[in-house]
């Protein structure tokens, strides 16, 4: 197969460079290059296995795996024009970092044990503007004024819950959000065995 302009060839097993004359050997700067080049294709938003909602565009936010504790609490601060300004989630009794950028008021909702996030309903414009949280014991609140373009986000199986959230933030709030959803953690317990004494 011949390449174009500036493509390296990569030899076949068992060939070396001078027997087949015009084949480059690939560098290990083209190799380094073509590593970096895969790794920031697999970290663009068009790589993203979840759904986002929203126009987009800023700075990515992920909040971290946390494999030993579950959601407890969302934390959204609202702009004076209405604009989701950034957003925080609680894992067992601690806060995760703030996503998005400072300002507005802050609105708190706490889940109580064994409760978990199972739909979240929203609405953007330019930013994100609106969630509606529902949890599995009936439970929801808002956060914002609906306005703009609505999305309504479900786990893919009904056992899931919400695990965590991504998405982009600019210079005035949040531009798009996304929902991880998994299986929620189960609690390990142990069986003392029997012993019988004599």
């Amino acid at each position: 197969m011949e390449g174009g302009p500036g493509t390296a060839r990569i030899p076949s097993a068992g060939t070396r460079p001078q027997d087949s004359p015009g084949q480059e050997l690939l560098t290990p700067q083209l190799e380094t290059m073509l590593l970096w080049l895969t790794l920031a294709l697999l970290w663009s938003s068009s790589c993203w296995a979840g759904q986002t909602y929203g126009p987009g565009g800023g700075w990515y936010f992920s909040t971290s795996k946390d494999n030993a504790n579950e959601i407890t609490g969302i934390r959204v601060c609202i702009g004076a024009v209405g604009i989701v300004k950034s957003i925080q989630v609680r894992y067992g009794s601690s806060w995760s970092e703030r996503y998005g950028v400072a300002g507005g008021t802050c609105q708190e909702f706490l889940l109580q044990p064994g409760e978990h996030i199972t739909a979240v309903y929203g609405s953007y414009r330019l930013f994100l503007r609106y969630l509606l949280i529902y949890t599995d014991q009936n439970n929801w609140t808002v956060f914002g004024e609906n306005g703009g373009r609505n999305f309504f986000a479900l786990p893919d199986g009904s056992e899931k819950v919400l695990t965590g959230i991504f998405g982009q933030y600019k210079l005035l709030g949040i531009s798009s959000i996304g929902f991880e959803w998994d299986y929620p953690l189960v609690e390990v317990t142990t069986v003392q065995p029997f012993s019988a004494s004599t």
